[in-house]
């Protein structure tokens, strides 16, 4: 059989296709009709290339919401879709690897028709399975067709250890025989998820996951587009694009990747983190659950650069598994629950909005917890203190960006003849900014880097919150610098020398 569509198709510009059904009155409904439209079917990946080749000309996003991929991996699954290749996913955990895979379908015909009834999406002009050429051949022309969408065209699967070769390729239906079918009738089979992913897109998550032999068993799929369902003859010429993802092969220790089976994947697609700060903080910004409804939490902006830090240092950390990876829903999670906090506030005080601030940041562990896999070295529970000390690095490396410790000479002299400020989550904005304004310099400061940010928030009534939270960065910045010293204590904290 064929590997896939051969290349002596008609250049896609010649290639005759129906119109939209949804722009349609009346679109076919029997297989004469659909003759009489002038519609002509393409092999998927073809279809995939034509309507790649008219997004681009068009300049069409073509991964709407991914940041960061746009000269990297974007290239990579376009070459791979243009190549007409079966496509891997290679990266670690929380790289968007699913995500960009599920995005495939947006490649495909808006529908297309199939023999109704079918359980394979037969195509009515080459039908491949027995029901649909004995409905075609007793009804003709009459020959009722349904059109699905492409979101029906994509199928996925996660790879377990408890797989079968009956989940992906087939069985024989034992209910169907009980009803009186022949064992030797393909009436008989029940069709796994890759042949009801025929004229689609299959999707093998994990694929180290599966067992070897059930990837062996994958090889004929991949080098012939062609399955047997136990002892049966028929064979199934299916038209499939076949997509994977995997973590690479030195972190998953549950299996690997079949060399036979890897070389026969034609565009393997390297992912990765987000390449610099500023994007990660763009991901949180477009995905992380921000908007609350009944209270309004305005983050500063160097605050959601502290969080994306402490992920970007844990990624760099030598106690973290470096092979394992640290998600990109770390700092998700971390966004949100820091949120969550400055909410939580809020409620108690009976306010409406509110500023988040550094002192939120000490509730990180918990959404932090489980996203590292520390080093066979790292003593057991050690991941909290782990997790505090990349966040006292990250604030430090965030405040060195906008000042110099140097500058608050006057804030450490203050704390050097003994007296301490406490930061309790009790107190009220009011109180917080007398404490901060008690130290000589310390409100005009506030106010210069204030200006010097521009970050106000849109609403006015924040703006002494927001003072606040910048007086308490000003502090953790000090602190970061070993200036002053700070006990914390179920999120109050106690600064002094």
């Amino acid at each position: 059989m064929v590997l896939s569509a051969p290349c002596d198709y008609p250049d896609v510009h010649y290639i005759r296709t129906l119109k939209a059904p949804e722009a349609m009155q009346d679109q076919p409904k029997t297989l004469g009709e659909l003759r009489e439209s002038g519609y002509e079917s393409l092999p998927v990946k073809l279809e995939m290339r034509r309507n790649l080749i008219r997004m681009l000309r068009s300049g069409e996003p073509l991964f709407p919401g991914m940041v960061g991929y746009d000269e990297t991996v974007v290239p990579q699954i376009v070459n791979g879709i243009l190549s007409q290749h079966d496509m891997l996913f290679l990266g670690l955990r929380g790289q968007g690897k699913t995500r960009m895979l599920r995005m495939l379908s947006r490649f495909l015909d808006d529908r297309i028709p199939v023999v109704q009834g079918s359980e394979i999406n037969d195509d009515p002009f080459a039908p491949i399975s027995r029901y649909a050429k004995d409905v075609i051949a007793s009804q003709g022309d009459a020959t009722p067709i349904e059109w699905i969408g492409r979101e029906a065209r994509y199928h996925e699967k996660l790879a377990t250890p408890d797989v079968t070769i009956s989940d992906l390729i087939g069985e024989i239906d034992l209910i169907k025989h009980a009803e009186g079918r022949h064992l030797s009738s393909e009436d008989v089979l029940h069709f796994g998820l890759i042949p009801r992913s025929h004229r689609g897109i299959f999707c093998m998550n994990e694929l180290p996951d599966l067992s070897p032999k059930i990837q062996v068993g994958m090889f004929n799929v991949l080098e012939e587009r062609d399955i047997q369902v136990r002892g049966f003859t028929i064979r199934l010429p299916l038209d499939l694009c076949l997509v994977f993802s995997a973590n690479p092969e030195d972190y998953t220790n549950r299996g690997r990747i079949v060399t036979p089976l890897k070389d026969r994947i034609g565009t393997v697609v390297r992912t990765h983190y987000p390449v610099t700060r500023e994007q990660g903080v763009q991901i949180l910004n477009e995905q992380a659950w921000a908007n609350r409804g009944d209270v309004n939490v305005f983050v500063p902006p160097f605050l959601q650069h502290v969080v994306e830090e402490v992920s970007r240092l844990a990624r760099s950390s030598p106690h973290v598994n470096h092979a394992s990876g640290v998600s990109v829903r770390m700092s998700l999670t971390n966004y949100e629950n820091m949120i969550s906090n400055a909410e939580r506030r809020a409620i108690l005080h009976g306010q409406t909005e509110t500023v988040a601030s550094v002192g939120d940041l000490h509730w990180l562990t918990s959404s932090s917890r489980g996203k590292l896999e520390l080093t066979l070295a790292e003593e057991s529970g050690e991941e909290d203190l782990l997790i505090r000390r990349i966040v006292e690095e990250a604030v430090k490396n965030v405040f060195d960006e906008h000042m110099s410790a140097k500058r608050f000479g006057n804030v450490t002299e203050y704390f050097s003849s003994g007296k301490k400020l406490k930061i309790d989550p009790d107190s009220t904005t009011e109180e917080h900014y007398d404490s901060l304004c008690a130290i000589p310099g310390l409100q005009r400061q506030i106010e210069e880097l204030a200006q010097q940010l521009q970050s106000d928030p849109t609403t006015p009534s924040l703006l002494p919150e927001y003072h606040v939270s910048l007086g308490h960065f000003i502090l953790d910045g000090l602190y970061a610098h070993n200036r002053l010293s700070k006990k914390t204590r179920v999120g109050t904290a106690v600064y002094g020398q």
